[in-house]
């Protein structure tokens, strides 16, 4: 892998099933940038999803990364969280630490406007929970959650998580995060939130975000929402097909139940917020908060991953970093 035209990169060759192949990059050309790549990330929400091969016919195009190449289900090279060194481009750029929405691969060439410049007191190790972080601000924009509110996150995966630190940054929020992994305890005290059991969650929370990606979970989040509520619903339930318990106190409480996905900014903000501006702010929120590294929780070889693929995306972990 020392030749700056080749490159490896992991390749889901069916549903379940994933090796590394040879490819050849092409060299950087005006307006573009040879990336050689340090880490990338692995969360388990949407990875999972397509390491399965359980993405919606219906939605092959609209959750297309950046720079897959391959198709749904398979064989695909996909994946969204790339950090590396520019090591061929513009002198300007050359040395650079870089985040990219890039699949799994050992080098790569991409225009120079894919990339942004890591922010001074981000390590790259910790940039990898760029995109996760990202998505969680475009979370809280559909949230809009307000000063003083209650309220509630309902799965403490690494988006959950995130997105309760971000709302628990508002003055005078009261955020619980509630998940049925009681060790996600531990996640509380650096994120700023109170945490909470399924059993002992919080009643009459003014909003509600829903990111557990479970039937038991969405029931429960409209079992929490107190009258006149928002509960937005930031999972993505894939080919499944979930009951949504829309008896009880939906309708006498008026609760009101909106989707959130990031592949684009709410309208709220549309006129004013690019997808670069957002990233960038991802990338800014996560040099100021060094204790977020705790939503890393394993690290593997790249070398390794069509082995150990399977466990990382299937297991109970939040976010997973490879090393190149």
């Amino acid at each position: 892998m020392t030749d700056g035209q080749s490159s490896w990169a992991f390749w889901i060759t069916h549903p379940g099933v994933g090796a590394l192949r040879a490819e050849t990059v092409s060299q950087p050309q005006a307006g573009e940038l040879g990336i050689r790549t340090l880490h990338s990330g692995i969360s388990r929400g949407t990875e999972s999803l397509v390491w399965q091969g359980r993405i919606p016919e219906s939605q092959y195009e609209r959750m297309r990364a950046p720079f897959q190449a391959g198709s749904f289900p398979a064989p695909v090279k996909y994946g969204y969280a790339s950090v590396g060194v520019v090591e061929a481009g513009p002198d300007a750029w050359q040395g650079q630490t870089v985040f990219c929405l890039y699949p799994h691969q050992s080098r790569y060439t991409v225009p120079a406007a894919a990339v942004q410049p890591l922010p001074t007191g981000l390590p790259a190790e910790r940039a990898i929970l760029a995109a996760n972080t990202e998505t969680a601000l475009n979370i809280c924009w559909d949230a809009a959650p307000r000063a003083g509110e209650r309220i509630s996150v309902i799965g403490a995966g690494v988006v959950g998580a995130l997105t309760a630190a971000l709302c628990a940054e508002m003055p005078g929020t009261e955020v619980e995060l509630v998940d049925i992994n009681p060790a996600r305890r531990t996640l509380a005290d650096p994120l700023g939130v109170d945490f909470a059991h399924p059993d002992g969650a919080r009643r009459g929370n003014d909003r509600v975000i829903h990111a557990s990606g479970s039937e038991d979970g969405l029931a429960l989040a409209l079992g929490v929402a107190a009258d006149e509520a928002t509960l937005v619903e930031a999972s993505w339930f894939g080919d499944r097909h979930p009951r949504v318990p829309l008896g009880e106190a939906f309708h006498s409480g008026r609760l009101t139940l909106r989707g959130s996905q990031v592949g684009q900014i709410p309208p709220a903000m549309r006129a004013r917020w690019t997808y670069a501006r957002r990233l960038g702010k991802a990338l800014a929120l996560l040099a100021g908060h060094p204790q977020w590294d705790c939503l890393i929780d394993g690290e593997t070889a790249f070398d390794q991953l069509p082995e150990a693929m399977a466990d990382i995306v299937n297991g109970s972990g939040l976010c997973h970093r490879v090393n190149y």
